[in-house]
């Protein structure tokens, strides 16, 4: 959740990819797309049934959080510690479907534009106090207030009438929420989108306490009072995160007496062999000592489904030589991905021929972007603009020093081989990353990917390639394009919709304002076996309160 995630080196990253998994009806659950009927979307790790008094203890370790302010988040560290602290309207299951939460039902309008939500009535805060219609829309106003900051609000809410007046401060109130009463509360929005109760599953839209932030004022995160099946009981900077149950949560208390979460760093898998933690993922060093049958821990490895995620390498195609379409193309056809995830990557990430990940809603193998042909790059190329002057090229990727990546430095020495184009490589600091990425600053960008929040094709095509979205930064437009994103967002049939998404997925491929790398592969864990009911899925979604450690 976010999406933006930073890919460390690639050897480190094929060990710390199951870290980063930790995004109208009136029934129980809503289907969303799906994928195809074989994929299996989440697996359940430890058989065994909880009995009464269940509890325990569970320890893994986190990367600092940059926020724990729900309408401040944008990724993946601060999202999988406040979906636990904290719950929205609705929610998504560990299968992916959009299911109840604060609401124990909705209905929406024949026309699809009018939301109307009821209630629990037994929902409350972490102190008790019940949960109104009141703090659903001051929670919403906040989150599109300019003085928050919100750096997700534009995209998750911007589908509610009278939302872009609000972010723009032109509005004091947002003319589409409506309090009917203490436990029914109206959402319009501006067209019939099938994938607006999916967008409300993220944090921008979770419910917060205003007495808690108005007594707290700027520390109120060090106090939350969530509503969600954790209470942060304790959070020390540099050292840890701690969250105990909470008895008042209104779909019944989670299993587990507390989290722990581990931020002082550490080696993972030194720690797991000293019962200091109970997950880690497995790096490449470790992976034949692991998988081998009369190794201890083979017993504790699990292969889990993998996750909808991408990495890629970014253009700005506004900028010099990325604006000639002929040298992107000559770019991606020299890289060849099957070699460099075979002998390079271990074939522990797959190749990406497009966009969506496999198994994600609306993916079509069919659907793929140029494939390695060494001929036909240096073709293109000489086609290009830049065939006999090409100008300086910088990619910048976020760190402070150190390797960069393996896979990206195998790229360039094929893109020096093949193409006779030198490459340099620019390391900031994270945060300047994301704001030179944000202004698109950037002549070209790697070393972090894109993670859906939700699972719904809109996630990625149109939130990262509509030509008026705010966190396309590639600077990419193409009117054709445009036009199929904006029919696929109020298409009524998924299958009008796939198709839509499939068409603009390959132009999109076709122009290569990216270079899609790498899928996530299969997620090899080791856990400890007391560790019972902990589901791998492939989205960052609330799942503490189904795990508990068993006795024996």
């Amino acid at each position: 959740m976010k999406r933006w995630l930073r890919t460390v080196p690639a050897l480190a990253l094929i060990g710390l990819v199951s870290l980063i998994l930790a995004c109208g009806s009136d029934s129980d659950s809503t289907p969303v797309p799906q994928a195809t009927a074989s994929s299996q979307i989440a697996a359940t790790l430890g058989s065994a049934t909880p009995s009464a008094g269940v509890g325990g203890v569970f320890r893994r370790l986190w990367n600092e959080p940059p926020t724990l302010d729900p309408h401040q988040v944008g990724d993946v560290d601060s999202a999988g510690v406040l979906v636990e602290i904290f719950s929205g309207l609705v929610t998504l299951s560990t299968d992916l479907q959009v299911e109840p939460d604060l609401a124990e039902r909705w209905e929406v309008s024949d026309d699809g534009l009018v939301y109307t939500f009821f209630l629990r009535s037994n929902a409350k805060f972490h102190d008790g106090k019940p949960v109104t219609a009141e703090d659903v829309r001051y929670s919403l106003e906040r989150a599109l207030d300019p003085d928050t900051y919100s750096p997700q609000v534009e995209t998750y809410l911007d589908d509610i009438v009278g939302a872009a007046e609000k972010l723009k401060g032109t509005a004091q109130e947002i003319s589409g929420l409506r309090v009917i009463n203490d436990l029914t509360i109206e959402i319009t929005i501006d067209a019939p989108k099938a994938y607006f109760l999916a967008k409300l599953t993220y944090p921008t839209a979770f419910v917060v306490d205003r007495e808690n932030i108005e007594k707290e004022g700027d520390d109120w995160t060090r106090k939350p009072n969530g509503t969600g099946p954790f209470i942060l009981a304790s959070y020390k900077i540099g050292q840890e995160i701690i969250l105990e149950r909470n008895p008042h949560f209104y779909r019944g208390p989670a299993l587990l007496d507390r989290v722990e979460l581990i931020l002082s760093g550490g080696s993972a898998m030194a720690m797991y062999e000293n019962g200091e933690i109970d997950i880690t993922g497995v790096g490449l060093a470790d992976l034949d000592r692991v998988s081998n049958p009369q190794e201890a821990l083979n017993r504790e490895l699990v292969v889990a489904p993998p996750g909808f995620s991408l990495s890629y390498i970014g253009f700005n195609v506004e900028q010099a030589p990325f604006d000639d379409p002929k040298f992107r193309q000559a770019l991606a056809l020299s890289i060849n991905k099957t070699l460099i995830a075979d002998q390079v990557l271990a074939n522990l990430v797959v190749p990406a021929t497009g966009i969506l990940p496999p198994d994600f809603p609306g993916y079509d193998p069919i659907v793929q972007g140029p494939s390695y042909d060494a001929e036909r790059a240096v073709s293109l190329l000489a086609e290009s603009a830049y065939a006999n002057n090409v100008p300086r090229i910088i990619i910048t990727v976020p760190g402070t020093g150190g390797s960069v990546g393996l896979d990206l430095e195998v790229i360039l020495e094929m893109w020096r081989t093949t193409l006779g184009i030198d490459v340099e490589i620019q390391q900031v600091e994270w945060a300047t990353f994301l704001q030179d990425l944000n202004d698109k600053r950037l002549q070209a960008f790697a070393g972090l990917g894109w993670q859906a929040d939700y699972p719904d094709p809109q996630d990625f095509l149109d939130i990262l390639f509509h030509s008026e979205s705010r966190l396309n930064h590639s600077a990419y437009a193409n009117s054709t394009v445009d036009r199929l994103l904006e029919q696929a967002r109020v298409a009524a049939e998924w299958e009008d919709r796939k198709a839509l998404y499939n068409q603009a997925e390959q132009l999109i491929l076709d122009d290569v304002p990216w270079i899609p790398l790498w899928f996530s592969g299969e997620n090899v864990i080791l856990l400890k076996p007391y560790v019972q009911g902990y589901k791998v899925t492939p989205l960052i979604v609330p799942k503490l309160k189904y795990v508990w450690i068993s006795e024996g």
